[in-house]
């Protein structure tokens, strides 16, 4: 199905728990596509990246999820969960704090900002330390934002994939209280799919719940949560499935995307569930 995306070139891995039946075990690469060692830009799915970093910050101690971060009455709980208020370019405020999900750039560069100040080291070399060599992800780096400057390969994003069905450089229930709802019940627009309510986020995760339309599949479980980029990048984890998948390509996102993901998402599903 990959191979008739009209895009230059494009790779894709899948990670499932070793029983699939049950969702247990140690997660193992389950089926690949492309050139999985080929280096994308990852845009916004850089986001995953920084909130894992963050939330290893968290417990280490250097960082507090209710400490103040970006503008007055914000944390960084609320830089995480799109609820700063921050607009989506702009270090400028367009809400009070918790009010509103606006999807924002900005906040996540006021985070990297945040952190590197409290930690004393660059963003990148923290996310690097904390998150990509632990995990062996060796060909990924951050030389910009950390909201969407990240570059990566298919075969490092499932290092990360794994992580996420089965933690080890966090405790699972930071984990699960990272991919449950963060300020329920807030209206916002998802990028690239128009106005949802609610518009459910965790902390530097989306949840897909009951959106519609979405970029996952009609039989992604409403648990299902990750991130797309513009340039034409995904990465979801369906715990109920037991799995993840991401997929990178060198074309912008738009309709072709749009009409490409949410089948082939779907098909992937019923292949793990038929096996």
């Amino acid at each position: 199905m990959i191979e008739n995306w009209p895009v230059p070139t494009a790779a894709a891995v899948v990670v499932s728990r070793t029983d699939a039946s049950t969702g247990e075990g140690t997660p193992v690469v389950t089926g690949s596509h492309g050139p999985t060692g080929h280096r994308f830009a990852l845009a916004s799915v850089t986001k995953p990246l920084t909130a894992y970093a963050t939330l290893i910050a968290v417990e280490e101690g250097a960082v507090e999820l209710d400490e103040p971060a970006g503008p007055a009455g914000s944390t960084v709980r609320h830089l995480l969960a799109h609820t700063s208020g921050l607009a989506f370019e702009e270090d400028r405020p367009m809400a009070e704090p918790g009010t509103r999900r606006i999807y924002s750039n900005a906040g996540f560069e006021a985070l990297g900002d945040h952190l590197a100040k409290v930690t004393e080291i660059p963003f990148p070399q923290y996310l690097h330390e904390a998150v990509l060599a632990p995990l062996g992800m060796t060909a990924t780096e951050l030389p910009g934002s950390p909201a969407k400057d990240g570059v990566s390969n298919a075969d490092d994003l499932s290092r990360f994939a794994a992580e996420l069905l089965a933690p080890r450089l966090l405790s699972p229930s930071t984990l699960e209280a990272a991919t449950s709802v963060a300020f329920p019940g807030l209206k916002g627009v998802l990028p690239g799919y128009g106005n949802q309510s609610p518009n459910d986020w965790g902390l530097g995760f989306e949840i897909r719940d009951g959106k519609s339309p979405h970029w996952t599949g009609s039989s992604s479980s409403p648990r299902t949560f990750g991130h797309f980029g513009q340039s034409g990048t995904f990465l979801w984890v369906d715990p109920e499935a037991g799995a993840a998948c991401a997929a990178l390509a060198d074309r912008d996102f738009g309709q072709w995307a749009i009409d490409a993901w949410p089948p082939f998402t779907d098909a992937v599903l019923a292949e793990l569930r038929g096996a």
